[in-house]
C-alpha cells in the first residue's frame, strides 16, 4: 500500500467516485466540473456550475507555523488556498468572472482563537481585492464558523463557489482529441500578481509532505496535529524544522510548505479572450496530480515527455521520504499544475501570455488515440504508465 493511503488519504479517491457513481452527473459528465441546467435563471442558453473544496490538511501546517513562530498572518494564506481550490476548478470549464463564494470554518475553540478567524477572513478579502484588479470578480456571500471541538482537532477551512455562465463559453474536456498538444503552466516561481516566491505545493499531498519532511519533534509538541490511528513510523518522520532554509529558494521550509495555492485565473482570462473557442480542455492537476486527467477522458493516451523542472520543495519531499517517483507524480504536481489542451498552432501565443504574468510554460506533451484512457510520463526519474 502507498504511504499516502497508509496515512488515511487517497490521491485517486476511488471510494468517493464509487459512492457517487449513481448520482446525476450534470449536462456534461466528463466536464472538469459538474455543469447543471440553469436552475437559477431557467434560461437554456446558460448553466449553473458549483465547486466545493478547501485547504485540506494545510491548515495543520498553518497551526504548527503559528504556534512555533507567532506569525498569525500565515492564516491569510489558508483562506487563499480554500478559495483557489474552487476557483481554479471552475476555471477549467471556462469560468473567469462573477463568482459567488461562501466559506465554512470549523474549529476547536480551545486551540483556534478569534484572532485566527479574523486573519482567515482578512485573507479572503485581500485576495478578492487583488483579483478584482485583473478583472476577476468574486462576491462574498457570507459563511459559517462553527465550534466543533469534539469533531475537529484544530481547524478546517472549506469553501463553496458557484457561477452562472453561458453554455457557449464552456470549455469541455470531451473536446480533447488526438493531435492536441498539452501546455503546462508552472506551479512555482513568482507570478506578477503574487507577493513572493511560490514553492508550487498547492493544497494537495500535504499530509505526506508534512509527515515526510518535518521532524518528530512536532509529534511530541503538538499531538493534536495528527491522527493517532496512523502508524507512529509514518508520523513526522523527516529531519527538517519549519524554520530551516529551503535550498534554492528565498523561503524557509515552513514558508514553502505554506505557499498559497496559485490561481491561474488572470492568465486564463486573457487566454480565453484571445483564443475563444480554441481551447479543447483545461485540467487543474490537484488531487491525482499528473494523473488527474484520467477522470475526464476516454480512448485517449496522454503522453507527458517534457514536464517542467521539478522545483526544490518537491525534490526535498522525495529525498526525505524516499517516495518512488511513480507515487510522487500521482500525489504532487511536481512543478506542473495547469494543463491546457489545444491545437499546436496556438501553443506559442498561450506560452507568451503565461510568460507575461511571470509564469513559466511550455509544451509538456501530446494526445494520442488508445483503447482506454491512460497517462504515460517519461521523465528523468523514469517512465510511468497510469490507467
Amino acid at each position: 500500500m502507498e504511504k499516502y493511503e497508509q496515512r488515511g488519504v487517497s490521491a485517486g479517491k476511488e471510494e468517493v467516485h464509487a459512492a457517487v457513481k449513481d448520482l446525476y452527473h450534470g449536462l456534461y459528465p466528463k466536464a472538469f466540473c459538474k455543469i447543471y441546467p440553469d436552475y437559477l435563471g431557467n434560461d437554456e442558453a446558460y448553466c449553473n456550475v458549483m465547486s466545493s473544496d478547501g485547504s485540506g490538511t494545510k491548515s495543520i501546517l498553518a497551526y504548527l507555523y503559528w504556534k512555533e513562530t507567532g506569525d498569525i498572518s500565515v492564516w491569510q494564506g489558508i483562506a487563499i488556498d480554500a478559495m483557489v481550490m474552487n476557483l481554479d476548478d471552475l476555471l477549467c470549464i471556462g469560468a473567469v468572472d462573477n463568482f459567488l463564494y461562501t466559506s465554512i470554518i470549523n474549529r476547536n475553540k480551545h486551540l483556534i482563537t478569534g484572532e485566527v478567524i479574523a486573519e482567515i477572513i482578512k485573507g479572503s478579502k485581500n485576495f478578492m481585492e487583488r483579483l478584482k484588479a485583473h478583472g476577476v470578480n468574486i462576491h462574498q456571500m457570507g459563511g459559517e464558523t462553527a465550534d466543533l471541538g469534539d469533531c475537529v482537532r484544530t481547524t478546517t477551512v472549506d469553501a463553496t463557489m458557484t457561477v452562472r455562465m453561458k453554455r457557449s463559453n464552456l470549455i469541455l474536456t470531451e473536446n480533447i482529441k488526438p493531435g492536441n498538444v498539452i501546455l503546462g503552466l508552472a506551479s512555482y516561481g513568482q507570478a506578477t500578481y503574487e507577493d513572493q516566491y511560490n514553492s508550487g505545493i498547492s493544497s494537495n499531498g500535504l499530509t505526506s509532505a508534512r509527515h515526510d519532511v518535518l521532524s518528530k519533534v512536532y509529534a511530541e509538541k503538538y499531538p493534536e496535529t495528527y491522527d493517532a490511528a496512523v502508524d507512529a513510523s509514518l508520523v513526522y518522520c523527516g529531519s527538517k524544522l519549519l524554520t530551516d532554509k529551503l535550498e534554492g529558494t528565498p523561503l524557509t521550509i515552513g514558508q514553502a510548505l505554506l505557499s498559497p495555492t496559485r490561481t491561474y485565473t488572470p492568465v486564463l482570462k486573457r487566454v480565453i479572450e484571445r483564443l475563444h473557442g480554441k481551447i479543447n480542455g483545461v485540467v487543474n492537476c490537484t488531487g491525482g496530480a499528473q494523473t488527474k486527467v484520467l477522470h475526464y477522458i476516454d480512448g485517449l493516451r496522454i503522453v507527458k515527455d517534457n514536464l517542467l523542472p521539478v522545483p526544490p520543495l518537491f525534490q526535498l519531499i522525495q529525498k526525505e521520504s524516499k517516495t518512488d517517483w511513480r507515487e510522487m507524480y500521482k500525489v504532487l504536481n511536481c512543478g506542473t499544475r495547469l494543463e491546457i489542451y489545444v491545437d499546436e498552432q496556438h501553443a506559442s501565443e498561450i506560452i507568451s501570455i503565461a510568460n507575461s504574468f511571470g509564469i513559466d510554460a511550455q509544451v509538456i506533451g501530446r494526445v494520442g488515440a488508445a483503447e482506454k484512457a491512460e497517462v504515460l510520463i517519461q521523465s528523468e526519474h523514469g517512465e510511468f504508465l497510469y490507467s
